[in-house]
């Protein structure tokens, strides 16, 4: 369906047209989708999954930041080749197209949510899970736009792990003098 965003625009592209190239009528569509824009974050919701999912399934006793690591290599299961492609069209959609945007950040804060209450699950402090969470989530961020800019023979969690770490040295260095204002 992204392809009918692409050839058409976001906002000529309408339900019709899309559960047409789906070969499905409009009422089977509404079943399945709030909206058009759910065509573009549907995957999100299993991507909360699988976050909550290895946070769950990491070992006993394992740190906050080993539960993101396990996170991210449960979502490696979906984020394939071929998803990469999607997610770079899916960009290129959003970033013209604000209501697109905005459905997005809704996504992300659901994901953030779903990865927040896992950590809690496992014994994290409430701020603690919720940094967990941000920091996933702009660690996610940061690896899908590598990732999509790579010549894609790393996997994602590759990319997810690397943005992992660069994201907490670089937290845990904003304390430093050379990160304070003059």
């Amino acid at each position: 369906m992204l392809e009918l965003f692409a050839e058409n625009g976001y906002e000529e592209t309408t339900v019709a047209q899309i559960a047409d190239r789906a070969g499905l009528t409009r009422a089977t569509f509404f079943r399945h989708f709030a909206d058009k824009r759910e065509v573009l974050f549907g995957g999100e919701d299993v991507l909360a999954g699988l976050f909550a999912d290895g946070i769950r399934a990491a070992a006993p006793g394992t740190a906050p930041d080993g539960c993101l690591r396990a996170a991210f290599a449960a979502a490696g299961n979906v984020m394939t080749p071929q998803q990469r492609a999607k997610a770079a069209r899916r960009v290129r959609v959003a970033a013209a197209n604000s209501e697109v945007q905005e459905r997005g950040l809704l996504k992300h804060a659901r994901i953030a949510a779903a990865i927040d209450a896992a950590l809690r699950e496992r014994g994290a402090g409430e701020l603690t899970a919720r940094l967990g969470a941000q920091l996933a989530m702009l660690a996610f961020s940061v690896a899908v736009e590598r990732w999509m800019g790579s010549d894609g023979a790393e996997p994602f969690p590759v990319h997810a792990a690397a943005a992992l770490d660069e994201a907490q040295a670089r937290a845990a260095g904003l304390g430093s003098p050379s990160h304070r204002p003059a």
